[in-house]
Formats: C-alpha cells, structure tokens, sequence
C-alpha cells in the first residue's frame, strides 16, 4: 500500500499558497475550503507548509497583527514530505514520530498530492475490512 493508491482513491487536488501571501489570506483559505494545511510554494517549489497549528503559536505570541505579516515569517519549513511510492505504514510513522498531521506528496520537485493522516487510517481501515470481509467469506464457503 502506497501513498499513490491513497491519492488515487482519494484524489491529488491541492490546495498551496505563495510564500509572500499574508496569513490573513491563508486563514481565509484554510476556512473557506475547510483543510488543515496549505503547501507554502515559491518559484514553483515547496518551501514549506502552513497549518493551522501555525496560526494557533503565532496568535498566542503577536497578536492579531500577525495576520498581516506574510506566510513565509510563519510557516514550518522545511516542509516534510513523501513521494508517491512512500508505504501507508511508513507515512503514519513518519507522520506520528515528527508530530504532523499533513504530508504534502512531491514529485520531480513538484507537489503532487496532499496526504492527512486521517486520509492515511481511513485508507487503512478499509483495507482490513475488506480483507475481513474476504476471509468471512472464505470461511463460509469452506
């Protein structure tokens, strides 16, 4: 199982903001198309990510004003990605041990998907139903 079946079923739409936009824009985005992170992009590449956890730290420490500043002064760089043939399992390790909740998918330097980690236990789940479900069957028929 690979991060590419997840995004198959899942679908590879991203949703990134530019480096020098404010972070009053990308709290109106993550609102509008109701996510949880955005892939920070300059010059056509990722220079990190900007979550909602972000938003929550600075607000604590500045203030509203920092809804002024630009993405890039509070974004988490380097962004931590995965490629297409990273394995489910290695994603949700990956994803607990550095304590994140959306793994932005690169490929030939680009991003190619967006990955939470409730996508990555849903995809599982339903892996293990199915193999459930085959094996009642199987049982039944014996």
């Amino acid at each position: 199982m690979t991060i590419a079946a997840v995004l198959n079923d899942k679908g590879n739409a991203v949703e990134t903001i530019a480096a020098d936009a404010t972070v009053g824009e990308a709290v109106r985005r993550l609102g509008e198309k109701r996510i949880g992170a955005l892939p920070v992009i300059e010059s056509g590449r990722i220079v990190g990510i900007f979550s909602e956890r972000d938003v929550i730290y600075c607000l604590r420490e500045h203030g509203p004003s920092v809804l002024e500043w630009p993405v890039e002064r509070v974004m988490t760089s380097p962004a931590i990605t995965a490629d297409l043939k990273t394995d489910v399992i290695a994603a949700l390790a990956l994803m607990t041990k550095r304590r994140i909740r959306h793994l932005p998918v690169i490929e030939s330097g680009e991003v190619r998907g967006i990955v939470s980690i409730g996508d990555l236990v849903k995809y599982r789940m339903e892996l293990i139903e199915e193999e459930a479900e085959a094996m009642r069957a199987y049982i039944q028929t014996a």
